[in-house]
């Protein structure tokens, strides 16, 4: 069935990031492109992967305060479990884009299903008794998490290749946003089931063992049905180059270009802020006396409103391909929101002014993510999509570090009180208020930069628009 069909108007000047004349025979040989049914089986088991991924990484955040006294630590530690994620996949994150780029979606796939189940296993043996203790099983939590944040980068990285190398054109937008999505909504997942799996420190083997199971499937389908690393026949023009710059000179290109590296400090920025917000929201209402369940509540809504304002947003850009303008827009409100969330904090008894706020600060929030993904491909076009994503995301998690520590050391500590839902659990009391402060100030800073500083030409668009070919995708 034709999916799009007509005529893309010849060549008039030569340019650099343009197909050689060979790639343009080539294509032309083709007469129409290809997009094969299979793509959707893709698309699904790396939405399966990204999100179990994501749950193995916040599974702990929702009830920290359960989690350190069922281990017999203090929250420190239990926030590292979160923070040892971003540590990790800083330095395989080059190795991850590398990987994509040159050997290819089907091995990093595999690889990266067997690294998150063997993670989540060693997990589950933290809370068996016969092979440790409760307070040694942390070293194998520890070690598990270890394994998932290896295969991090991996899943992150993989949506905007995945996207480029199987959608055609009118689809990318949509494809990218729905396996990046499935990132957040492992985190939403495990916002919601947490608290409901854990109500007493006792329920923690059971809510280790339960987010084991998506692990496991996700490796079975991805060893089962991933054979290739690419289709036969591409779905589009910048398809067939997907992997045109060595790796080396394509990290060298982008160390060069001005609206690459603001974008990828302005979005590490914001992914950062966004990484620290999901680890220590429980922590910040729970000062204020707000329970485990409405702190997983407002981080449900925080994704839910994400994921449904990342699909709108996907929807339009898909068709208008203002993706510049989009980006800028919802930055622009992110920060509002964050500011709005700092001062909402600081009060009690506003359950349901915290819950909108953090129903805005997810809608807008992750918006950008998906769509700034293909604006870093868009920037930085012939250089291949897992480097160019892949570099983004790392400098988020170099940030993400920075800014967790930071958090963590503004904090005051606090006498315990009844008026705070974590006296309860006899764990130690801080007040975050000043913390959350900086962390408005400086989403602020970010999309201000931004919308100030970025500019670019859609250069993936422009080499499509004027390659010499015939284009008609069909499903086969």
């Amino acid at each position: 069935m034709a999916e799009n069909s007509g005529e893309i108007s010849e060549v008039v000047d030569e340019e650099e990031i343009a197909p050689s004349p060979e790639r343009c025979e080539e294509l032309r040989k083709l007469n129409q492109f290809r997009g094969y049914k299979k793509r959707w089986f893709l698309l699904g088991t790396i939405c399966l992967l990204n999100c179990s991924n994501a749950i193995l990484w916040i599974s702990f955040a929702p009830v920290a305060d359960l989690t350190a006294s069922f281990f017999q630590c203090s929250l420190d530690t239990v926030n590292w479990l979160s923070l040892v994620y971003l540590i990790i996949s800083i330095p395989f994150g080059l190795g991850a884009t590398w990987m994509l780029d040159t050997i290819g979606l089907k091995s990093a796939i595999i690889l990266s299903s067997w690294l998150n189940m063997i993670g989540s296993i060693i997990r589950s043996f933290s809370v068996i008794t016969f092979i440790t203790s409760r307070a040694n099983g942390i070293i194998y939590l520890f070690l598990g998490q270890c394994f998932c944040a290896v295969a991090q980068p991996l899943v992150l990285f993989v949506p905007a290749k995945l996207a480029a190398v199987w959608f055609p054109e009118h689809q990318r937008a949509t494809a990218n946003m729905i396996s990046s999505m499935s990132n957040p909504l492992g985190i939403l997942l495990a916002n919601i089931l947490s608290p409901a799996l854990v109500s007493v420190n006792t329920d923690i083997p059971r809510m280790i063992g339960i987010y084991a199971i998506p692990a496991v499937v996700a490796c079975i389908l991805a060893n089962a049905g991933i054979s290739e690393k690419a289709p036969p026949s591409p779905p589009s023009a910048s398809a067939v180059n997907s992997s045109s710059e060595p790796f080396i000179s394509g990290l060298k290109q982008l160390m060069r270009n001005k609206a690459y590296i603001i974008l990828m400090l302005c979005f590490g920025g914001g992914a950062g802020i966004f990484t620290a917000f999901s680890t220590f929201l429980e922590q910040i209402l729970c000062f204020r006396g707000y329970s485990n369940f409405f702190s997983g509540l407002c981080g449900a809504l925080f994704i839910f409103f994400g994921i449904a304002g990342a699909f709108l947003v996907g929807l339009y850009v898909d068709r208008t391909k203002q993706f510049i303008e989009v980006v800028k827009i919802c930055f622009s409100l992110t920060a509002l929101a964050s500011i709005a969330f700092a001062l909402a904090s600081n009060y009690r008894n506003q359950a349901v002014l915290v819950a909108t706020i953090c129903s805005l600060f997810g809608f807008f929030g992750f918006s950008i993510y998906p769509i700034t993904m293909e604006l870093a491909v868009e920037c930085s076009y012939p250089v291949g999509e897992g480097t160019s994503t892949g570099l983004a995301f790392i400098s988020g998690q170099i940030q993400g570090i920075i800014y967790m520590v930071l958090f963590q050391g503004l904090t005051k500590p606090f006498a315990s009180s009844p008026l705070s839902a974590c006296s309860a659990n006899q764990i130690e009391i801080y007040d975050w208020s000043i913390s959350t402060i900086v962390m408005a100030g400086l989403c602020s800073v970010a999309a201000c930069g931004f919308v100030l500083f970025f500019h670019t030409e859609y250069k993936r668009l422009s080499t499509e628009t004027n390659t010499v070919i015939t284009e008609e995708t069909v499903d086969t």
